[in-house]
């Protein structure tokens, strides 16, 4: 039962630490869509989207009124589409047909976001998968709501190297197509190391193969509520501390659970998983990084960070594990730079690198996120970045992504501003030293040895 005290608790949430339901996210199979001709499978596609998804914003809205909790973001997830796509598209054109006919169909049904335009590469690349990749940089600078993702490697299958330097000359390519909009294609293509089914998050969500034919997915968020709390704290042990971070997290997934309970029960789609993330905002208060720095940092990316983020990111899946009956997508802390202004005052201030942030993945839910970097960077150190990414998650068990922004036509001590969640980012420095000869070996990075557990 929840009592009144937990009630005036949970308001007091919303309207001063910024708690919210950061998405609501329906997964759509498109299996049932596959045809060998593209205008009958586009069609096939936008019918399917638009008759399940057709009460999705209407219900997140009704919700977030009936319970005075809000909803920021309703979005769609689909069946990854070099899958769906490979027997109808012969070109990369092919491929973009598709991409306008989910894009029609995401404006139809007004979600702000709709992923799977995505292809599993983790070892080894089909025709049509490739033919997918080619396409994102066309693909994102004519489409709106598409949000785009590629899984490189996984625990058990090693790492496509071949598909890595492959993606290296997209995000390029990408950040050329959008380079009037300070090259945002970037901020809606992320590749993956061990990608998960049922992330409700994007750029990264697509609907897995395994997945019912619809399933609801809800991602929480409170960043600010964990700061809060800490706050008045201060100067504490590490066991208080953590169980403070622990009940919190607790309170926080509660609410998630209650808001995909109650969207699920009114659309008839089955309930998914919650995904207990911590997503942070540009706006004042909504920070990792604050936590972090309230931990006894005096700024993030100080000696003791990833410490630091080990104990936050720890104590959130605990306490939200207790909270919902299924936990799933990423779950634990994000480290996006242009998403969270305290990041953003950390790498201003000389504070926070790339080399630290690669550490900090190690430990937080996904990885090398947001992050904007000159626009002259190589191809290949883009590539050789992905790759000791990809090396993170495979050897560690864990996703990892990288979500790199090279802003064409700008360089570091400037600002490339992409609007909305999205935020803004400062311009960091990469290391220019070459890795164009490791990564032109191509092939496959074998998995590591602890994979084989049969």
């Amino acid at each position: 039962m929840i009592n009144l005290k937990e009630v005036i608790e949970t308001n007091a949430m919303i309207e001063k630490e910024n708690l919210d339901v950061r998405t609501i996210t329906l997964g759509i199979s498109l299996l049932d869509c596959i045809s060998s001709d593209l205008d009958e499978l586009c069609g096939n596609i936008y019918r399917k989207i638009t008759e399940v998804g057709r009460d999705l914003v209407k219900t997140g809205n009704e919700i977030e009124k009936e319970y005075a909790i809000p909803v920021v973001n309703k979005r769609i997830s689909v069946t990854p589409i070099g899958i769906i796509g490979a027997s109808a598209c012969k070109t990369p054109e092919d491929f973009t047909v598709i991409a306008k006919t989910l894009d029609k169909a995401a404006k139809a049904v007004g979600v702000n976001f709709l992923g799977g335009y995505s292809a599993l590469c983790a070892k080894g690349m089909t025709r049509a998968e490739k033919m997918l990749i080619e396409s994102i940089p066309e693909t994102l600078s004519v489409t709106d709501c598409l949000c785009s993702s590629v899984a490189l490697g996984s625990t058990k299958t090693g790492i496509n190297m071949d598909a890595v330097a492959l993606m290296g000359r997209i995000i390029k390519e990408t950040a050329e197509k959008t380079a009037d909009r300070d090259s945002i294609g970037c901020a809606k293509l992320v590749v993956f190391c061990n990608a998960p089914d049922d992330n409700p998050f994007m750029a990264g969500a697509f609907h897995g193969v395994t997945e019912a034919d619809a399933v609801i997915n809800v991602g929480v968020s409170g960043p600010g509520v964990i700061k809060h709390a800490l706050e008045g704290i201060r100067g504490c042990d590490f066991e208080l501390l953590a169980e403070t971070v622990k009940r919190t997290a607790f309170k926080i997934t509660r609410l998630g659970q209650l808001v995909a309970k109650e969207a699920s029960r009114r659309l008839g789609i089955p309930f998914g998983i919650v995904d207990l993330s911590l997503a942070p905002t540009p706006a004042i208060g909504d920070s990792i990084s604050d936590i972090l720095e309230l931990m006894g940092l005096e700024r993030t990316g100080a000696p003791g960070t990833t410490a630091a983020l080990a104990l936050l990111n720890d104590q959130v899946k605990k306490g939200g594990l207790m909270a919902s009956s299924f936990v799933g997508g990423l779950s634990g802390s994000f480290i996006p730079v242009s998403e969270d202004q305290g990041m953003i005052n950390a790498v201003n201030a000389g504070a926070l690198t790339i080399e630290k942030l690669e550490a900090m993945t190690c430990i937080c839910s996904v990885g090398l996120d947001m992050i904007a970097i000159p626009g002259d960077t190589k191809a290949t150190t883009i590539s050789g970045i992905i790759a000791d990414e990809m090396a993170i998650g495979m050897v560690n068990q864990k996703t990892t992504a990288v979500r790199l922004i090279p802003v064409i036509g700008k360089g570091v001590g400037d600002t490339a501003t992409f609007g909305g969640l999205l935020g803004y980012a400062p311009i960091m420095s990469v290391n220019n030293f070459s890795c164009d000869e490791f990564i032109a070996r191509g092939g496959r990075i074998p998995a590591p040895v602890h994979s084989f557990k049969n």
